[in-house]
């Protein structure tokens, strides 16, 4: 049975850590865990001396007959059956005491690190701003009119082909948006040493489970029922299962991870102002970034991580603010999560472009992904990290909105406009 949290945490502090999961959720309640946790463990008992007695009794028949004593080897027979009939019997509760605990489990997020503040969702602490919004001597336009007047996407015919919120890019637009995958994808193998991977689109429950979107954001999660396999709703959910089930030397990590995906989320409800163009939309292309990392050195690799994703916004020019998200909002599987969020004039408000999570060893216990020392010992767990590295709808809109002139054209970034052979578009 796997373990999403310490259960030997649970046992010997449940006080302390349930009120530190209290930080993110006030109606954590930890006695069903334990209940379930002291009957699974007193069902193994049982099972151990049942199991010992069966073997006990197998040689007691064995003697018996060997010594021509059949009178007694029949009566020993019979206890035998009671025995194995009994030890059937435990199995099977212990077999269903385990499930219950595991499912108990997983229903747990993982622990808040103790520098993460405490305050309900969106009261963010604002840690440093890059750039200043562009001075404007005219009302800027949304992305979405931006984009419509320049043929670079077409929602109504996206609509048409699949549903609200599947963007059609078309044009211009469909080749900024391949080169802003392909220029971010470079970018972190040529300066930073990721290793790329261009993994599936779609991810099984195993896969999902381990990542932590099973069974929290089950919902959200598009699902093919024939093949019985989910749509990737991050690339976070495939790199953290590439070393499931496997002892990493340490001497390899820290392994980083860059990899392209288009990524699927239901995102249900109403948004507003937000269902417009791309700013919530149920498919969008992302570059993800995912750390496997030994824990101690883990929050000197979520800064590297943070930074990295910084970069991609600093060689476009655009202007963001990086903030540190309190307990309550954060990810089920994280435990310490530093949002970037980018500036869009035209709604006059930022919006996160990549979350850059540490999973302590939330997802390794998941997975069992160890590593161990050169020196030998018993393996542990490895810390996972991710971060968005950016994920392209948003940081379109931004691209749109803080290059544009005011004529309706917009001015691109000289890392996308070298790419493309053009400087702006009009």
């Amino acid at each position: 049975m796997d373990s999403m949290l310490d259960i030997r945490k649970l046992r010997d502090d449940p006080d302390g850590v349930a009120a530190r999961l209290r930080r993110r959720d006030q109606y954590v309640d930890l006695a069903p865990v334990l209940e379930a946790d002291e009957r699974r463990r007193s069902l193994l008992q049982q099972v151990e001396d049942l199991r010992r007695r069966k073997n006990e009794g197998s040689q007691e028949v064995a003697r018996l007959q060997k010594g021509g004593r059949q009178q007694e080897a029949e009566m020993a027979v019979q206890a035998l059956r009671q025995v194995s009939q009994e030890l059937k019997s435990v199995e099977g509760e212990l077999a269903t005491t385990e499930g219950k605990l595991e499912q108990l489990l997983l229903a747990l997020p993982n622990i808040p690190r103790d520098e993460v503040p405490d305050g309900a969702k969106d009261e963010k602490v604002l840690m440093r701003t890059w750039g200043e919004p562009r001075p404007s001597e005219f009302k800027p336009r949304h992305h979405l009119e931006l984009a419509q007047r320049l043929g670079l996407l077409d929602m109504e015919r996206g609509a048409s082909l699949a549903g609200s919120r599947f963007p059609l890019y078309t044009g211009w637009g469909a080749r900024l948006e391949m080169a802003l995958v392909t220029w971010m994808f470079d970018l972190q193998v040529r300066e930073h040493d990721y290793i790329p991977v261009l993994p599936p689109f779609v991810a099984n429950k195993t896969s999902m489970q381990v990542s932590g979107q099973i069974p929290k954001f089950e919902d959200e999660l598009y699902y093919i029922e024939r093949d019985k396999l989910y749509l990737n709703p991050t690339a976070e959910s495939l790199l953290v299962n590439m070393h499931r089930d496997e002892i990493v030397d340490a001497e390899r990590l820290p392994l980083r991870y860059v990899a392209y995906t288009p990524c699927f989320r239901r995102e249900a409800g109403s948004y507003g102002e937000e269902q417009r163009g791309l700013i919530r939309v149920h498919q969008f292309n992302k570059v993800e970034l995912f750390h496997y990392e030994i824990p101690e050195r883990a929050p000197e690799a979520l800064s590297d991580l943070i930074y990295h994703a910084e970069r991609v916004l600093q060689e476009l020019g655009l202007h963001y603010r990086v903030t540190l998200l309190t307990a309550q909002d954060l990810a089920h599987q994280s435990t310490k999560t530093v949002d970037i969020e980018v500036w869009l004039p035209a709604q006059g408000r930022y919006y996160e472009v990549s979350s850059c999570s540490d999973c302590g060893t939330f997802q390794a216990r998941r997975g069992r992904i160890r590593y161990r020392e050169p020196a030998g010992g018993k393996p542990r767990f490895v810390s996972t990290l991710n971060g968005s590295g950016l994920a392209t709808s948003r940081l379109f809109a931004a691209i749109l909105e803080q290059g544009q002139r005011e004529d309706g054209t917009v001015h691109l970034p000289e890392a996308l406009s070298e790419r493309l052979g053009v400087e702006v578009l009009e």
